[in-house]
Parts: structure tokens; C-alpha cells; sequence
């Protein structure tokens, strides 16, 4: 699954983006990667674990929606649907 984030450009700089995306580990377990940054810029990238699907699913839509709290709009969805 995978979320692209996206804040309006205001003209001074290039757009912020968050990007955040699940994928399933070798082990049974999850991950949540995390990058943000700059459009043509500079990106960081944090992973997180989680045991199961459930858990990991839950910090993706906790994640978004802190996101979408702060300005951030949905720009691309990729993958299973994730509940509103």
C-alpha cells in the first residue's frame, strides 16, 4: 500500500511531500516507511516494525490523517483501500 501526500505550492518554495507506504517483511511482519521532504529536494526516510497487518495498518491511517491535519492533501493512493 502506498500514500502520496502533498502540500500547495505558495510560489516561494517547492511543494513538501510525505510519503508513506507498507510492505510486508520476510519474518510475518510489517513495515511502515516514511519519507518526506522537499519536491526536487532533500528527503528523509524513517522504518518503522510492527508484528502484524492490523498494527501497522492502523499507524499508516494515524500517520495520514495527522498529515492531512496539518495542510496536506491526498495526491496518489496505490494498493488495498484505507478506511477514512
Amino acid at each position: 500500500m502506498r500514500l502520496l501526500l502533498q502540500q500547495r505550492p505558495d510560489g516561494r518554495e517547492a511543494p513538501r511531500f510525505v510519503q508513506l507506504m507498507l510492505e510486508p517483511d520476510l519474518l510475518g511482519g510489517w513495515t511502515l516507511v516514511r519519507e518526506s521532504g522537499q519536491i526536487g529536494g532533500r528527503s528523509t526516510l524513517r522504518r518503522e516494525q510492527y508484528l502484524d497487518q492490523a498494527s501497522a495498518t492502523a499507524a499508516l491511517e494515524h500517520a495520514r490523517d495527522s498529515q492531512l491535519k496539518k495542510g496536506f492533501q491526498l495526491m496518489f493512493v496505490q494498493g488495498e483501500a484505507v478506511r477514512s
